[in-house]
């Protein structure tokens, strides 16, 4: 039985993301938030924190740590997730490639700035689907913003650090630095998606999309993303570092990324 609607699915298709309400159910929730937890007692090798000195929040990211969390791990490949995934990118064999954590304590001033995802990631194709999970109320001051229809824009940007909003290279073929703020506003309408504990977030990796910081937010703000990918999807090289920094291991450019690390979902 499908979980989605026409609608969702072309909204999705049309507009770059959609906002599918309540359709988490809460033991996935606390399963998820507990995987948290472990994650945040005991970070990667991965992890970031970008909170800068004089910031009384924290923001924390971490990622790829489903083999060793059992609650990312069964988030991902069961239940209501992987078939989202798969009914978005409309493939019976969704393809799990990663999950990350992002924590804002409250008091965060570090935002998310403007940036598509698709740069950072070592793979090529249209099929995709992050699941943005939120574990906390997350109100219009601080949720997620898009420009609609962005992930349709044939441009392609550099990806710029975290940290400092920096671009990891002034050139790089078939792409290009980051916009300005005008020019941003020209590539479509600025639309900010609030959600609830038990919404999905699902947007395409080439969908540009921000978020504020959580200084004048009193709670934490807590997402899990479940990255997934399709049947066009292929391994390739870029001229910095990715995120996350996979390594070939034996894949080549052009590969299906048909190894263990991003294993396919039997639905």
């Amino acid at each position: 039985m499908a979980i989605l609607t026409a609608s969702d699915i072309e909204n999705f298709a049309v507009n770059g993301y959609v906002v599918i309400k309540q359709v988490l159910n809460s033991d996935l929730l606390t399963s998820i938030a507990h995987g948290v937890e472990k994650n945040l007692a005991s970070p990667s090798v991965w992890a970031n924190d970008y909170t800068p000195e004089d910031s009384s929040g924290r923001f924390f990211d971490d990622y790829v740590n489903w083999k060793h969390i059992k609650e990312f791990h069964d988030a991902a490949l069961q239940g209501a997730l992987p078939r989202i995934a798969s009914e978005l990118m409309n493939t019976p064999l969704p393809r799990f490639f990663h999950e990350h954590v992002l924590v804002k304590e409250p008091g965060t001033a570090t935002p998310t700035p403007w940036h598509h995802d698709d740069p950072y990631y070592g793979i090529e194709g249209m099929d995709n689907v992050s699941l943005w999970v939120p574990l906390d109320p997350v109100p219009t001051s601080i949720a997620l913003r898009f420009i609609r229809g962005s992930h349709l824009v044939n441009r392609r940007f550099i990806p710029n650090r975290f940290v400092d909003d920096s671009p990891y290279t002034t050139a790089a073929t078939g792409f290009e630095l980051f916009p300005t703020a005008e020019a941003l506003e020209e590539l479509g309408d600025t639309v900010v998606c609030p959600a609830e504990p038990g919404d999905v977030v699902a947007f395409h990796f080439r969908t540009l999309h921000c978020a504020p910081g959580t200084t004048n937010h009193a709670s934490r703000r807590r997402i899990v993303s479940f990255r997934y990918v399709g049947d066009d999807v292929r391994w390739t090289s870029r001229p910095w570092k990715t995120s996350p920094p996979f390594e070939p291991e034996g894949l080549n450019n052009g590969d299906e990324l048909d190894e263990i690390r991003f294993p396919i979902i039997a639905l």
